[in-house]
C-alpha cells in the first residue's frame, strides 16, 4: 500500500463550484452557518452542518444530523451539481492569503501508515470530536474534510507541481473570506505515477491540522476491514491536502486569562517577574523571536523575555514558546495546570490579531493576555518526530482550506 495514491475526487461542476464552496466545519458555530448559506442552497454547509437545515436547537450529534448530511450530498450528486471523476486523480490545490502562497496536492494518504506513526502526529485527540467525525464519515459514505499535511520539501514534487500550475485550473474562485482557493486536476498517468512514487520514498508525512479526522478515517478503516474486507479499497485512505514544509504559514495562538489568581496587578507583575525581564511598552508587543511574549494588562502592554537560564534547549516539547509561557507563569503564577480544561483561560488565533486581546481585557471580561511567537515548522515536526505531543492551542494554520472541491467517495 502506497503512501499516498490517487483517487476518483467527488466535485463540483466548474459553473457550480463557487455556490458550492464553505469554511471547514469547525470554524464556524451553527448559528454563524445559518447565516452563511442564506441564499446558497448549494453550499456544502449544508453537508459539513446539516443540523441548521433542522428545528433550531437540534443537538448537531443527533442520528437525524448525519442522515440530513447524507440526503443533501445525495441531492447534490442527483442534481449534477457534484459529479465524480471517472477515473484516479491527483489534485494541485493553490492558496493565495494576500501576499502569501502555498501549493499542495490533493490525495488519499495511507490509514496503514498512519496508524504505524509514518503518518505523523502531534496532539491528542477528544473521543467526543472522533465519534463525531466516525459517524458522519459513516453517513455520508465518504470523507468531505481533508485533513492538512506537510512533508520536508522535494525538488522532484515542486517541479511537478510547477508545470501542472502552467495549465489551465479546473477550478480558480475566491471564498468570502478573501482567500483564492485554485485547483488543477492531474490525470496523465505517467505523472500520477511520478508522485506517487516520490511520495513513497518520502520517510514520513506529517499532520498540520485534521488529528480527529484521521483517527475518525482509520476507525472506519478499522471496522470495515472487520467487516470481512480483504482487499485495499478506498475506506484504506484518507482525504488529505499535502503541502511542503517550507511554504507552511503559522500564526500565533495566543491566551486570555480570566482573572490574576487573586493577586493585585503589582503581586502579579513581581511574580512575573521571578522567571521573565518584564518591561512596559508604550506601543503593543508582537513577539520578533522566540522565548519572548507581549503581556497586556490592566490597560498596558508589557515586554517579556524568559529567564536563559530556564530554556530548555533539548526537549523539544518544553521548548516550545507555548510551553515555557505555561511552566513558568501561567502554572505557577496563575495556577491554570490543565489549559485543556480550565475555563479560566482561552485562546485567540493569531489572524484576530493584538487588537482582539486588548478589546477582550479593556471589557472586563479578562484580566490578562498574551501574545506569543508562532510555533516554527521544524518545532512541529521534532515533537513529532520524537513521538511527543505538543500543548493544546500550539498552531494556527492560514488559509485555511476549503470544504467542497474535491471529496473522497469510500467505495
Amino acid at each position: 500500500m502506497p503512501l499516498i495514491t490517487p483517487f476518483a475526487g467527488l466535485r463540483p461542476k466548474q459553473e457550480c463550484a463557487e455556490d458550492v464552496v464553505a469554511p471547514p466545519y469547525d470554524v464556524l458555530n451553527t448559528e454563524e452557518a445559518r447565516e452563511r448559506v442564506k441564499g446558497r442552497p448549494r453550499s456544502f454547509l449544508h453537508i459539513s452542518k446539516p443540523e441548521i437545515d433542522l428545528p433550531v436547537g437540534t443537538d448537531p450529534f443527533d442520528a437525524a444530523v448525519y442522515a440530513k448530511g447524507a440526503d443533501n450530498l445525495n441531492a447534490l450528486v442527483s442534481e449534477g451539481v457534484l459529479f465524480r471523476d471517472s477515473a484516479p486523480c491527483y489534485y494541485v490545490y493553490k492558496l493565495v492569503m494576500g501576499e502569501h502562497k502555498q501549493y499542495g496536492l490533493v490525495a488519499a494518504a495511507s490509514v496503514a501508515d498512519y496508524n504505524t506513526n509514518r503518518i505523523r502526529k502531534h496532539e491528542f485527540t477528544r473521543p467526543v470530536k472522533e465519534d463525531d467525525r466516525v459517524r458522519q464519515i459513516d453517513a455520508l459514505n465518504a470523507q468531505t474534510g481533508p485533513v492538512f499535511l506537510t512533508y520536508r520539501h522535494n525538488k522532484v514534487i515542486d517541479g511537478i507541481v510547477k508545470e501542472v500550475c502552467k495549465t489551465t485550473p479546473e477550478y480558480d474562485l475566491t471564498a468570502d473570506d478573501g482567500v483564492q482557493h485554485t485547483i488543477w486536476v492531474v490525470n496523465d498517468n505517467s505523472l500520477i505515477e511520478k508522485i506517487t512514487a516520490t511520495f513513497d520514498a518520502m520517510d514520513c508525512l506529517y499532520i498540520a491540522d485534521g488529528h480527529h479526522r484521521s483517527a475518525a478515517a482509520s476507525r472506519v478503516a478499522a471496522q470495515r476491514n472487520n467487516n470481512n474486507a480483504t482487499d485495499e479499497a478506498t475506506h484504506d485512505y484518507f482525504l488529505s491536502v499535502i503541502f511542503p514544509d517550507n511554504q507552511m504559514q503559522i500564526l500565533d495562538y495566543n491566551r486570555v486569562m480570566t482573572d490574576l489568581n487573586g493577586l493585585s496587578t503589582s503581586e502579579f507583575l513581581e511574580k512575573v517577574a521571578a522567571n521573565f525581564d518584564v518591561k512596559e511598552s508604550a506601543v503593543e508587543v508582537k513577539p520578533g523571536c522566540a522565548k519572548t511574549f507581549g503581556m497586556f494588562l490592566a490597560g498596558k502592554w508589557y515586554a517579556l523575555t524568559l529567564n536563559d537560564n530556564l530554556y530548555p534547549a533539548n526537549d523539544p516539547v518544553a521548548r516550545l514558546d507555548v510551553s515555557l509561557l505555561q511552566n513558568h507563569l501561567i502554572t505557577p503564577v496563575l495556577g491554570i495546570d490543565d489549559p485543556r480544561r480550565d475555563k479560566r483561560i482561552d485562546f485567540v488565533g493569531g489572524i484576530r490579531g493584538l487588537k482582539e486581546l486588548e478589546k477582550r481585557v479593556n471589557s472586563g471580561e479578562m484580566a490578562v493576555a498574551f501574545a506569543l511567537y508562532p510555533t516554527s515548522m521544524d518545532a512541529l515536526m521534532s515533537v513529532a518526530d520524537a513521538d511527543e505531543v505538543m500543548p493544546p492551542k500550539s498552531t494556527w494554520f492560514e488559509p485555511k482550506l476549503a470544504d467542497g472541491l474535491v471529496s473522497l467517495v469510500l467505495d
